[in-house]
């Protein structure tokens, strides 16, 4: 394609300059008809030994050159491309991590709290049983309390009694009949 143009080029100008050398004046761009022609076959001779010899190799060159330079666009975009999806993987496994550290850090936080839950009701529980544990030894020092109290009000209702009365019981019949009358005292409170 670039031949032929360059040939119809180089024709177009020579009628030109035919016609200017036959008006007459041998100027600067007067024309030889047989100058014309051996300039033509010279030419068409260059552009035949170019297109045999040199046309091939430089058009080689080019085409080498622009694959080439195809290659290399290709090439850096293909980088690029990797890249952009290395990045977009970077930030995924980076967003992926923020997410798993803000799931520890909740799940330490309820772990925590649960833990905090637990120990506060286990040490409720353990206070209610050291609070009944105290009631119950309350009771129970009470009750012998009051039996030591009965007792020893028994033991001075007797002594009193004896006294008043110059006679003695059998100490068992006087306990016996003591606490019969101090339950029946009682039983009313305890109905209560």
């Amino acid at each position: 394609m670039k031949i032929p143009a360059m040939a119809t080029v180089g024709l177009a100008f020579t009628p030109a300059s035919l016609l200017a050398a036959q008006e007459g004046g041998g100027g600067l761009f007067t024309v030889d008809p047989g100058l014309s022609v051996w300039t033509i076959a010279t030419f068409l001779v260059v552009l035949f030994v170019l297109g045999k010899f040199a046309w091939g190799p430089i058009l080689g060159a080019l085409d080498a050159r622009e694959k080439g330079i195809k290659d290399s666009i290709d090439a850096a975009t293909q980088l690029r491309q990797e890249a952009k999806e290395s990045l977009e993987e970077h930030r995924r496994q980076l967003a992926d991590a923020r997410r798993q550290a803000q799931e520890i850090v909740a799940e330490g936080r309820s772990a925590a709290d649960r833990l905090r839950r637990d120990i506060e009701e286990k040490a409720r529980e353990e206070a209610e049983r050291i609070l009944e544990r105290t009631r119950q030894e309350i009771r129970r020092e009470r009750d012998v309390a009051i039996e030591q109290i009965r007792t020893e009000a028994v033991d001075l209702a007797l002594a009193a009694a004896a006294r008043i009365l110059d006679e003695k019981l059998t100490e068992e019949r006087d306990r016996a009949l003591v606490k019969s009358y101090l339950q029946d005292i009682a039983a009313p409170r305890a109905e209560a």
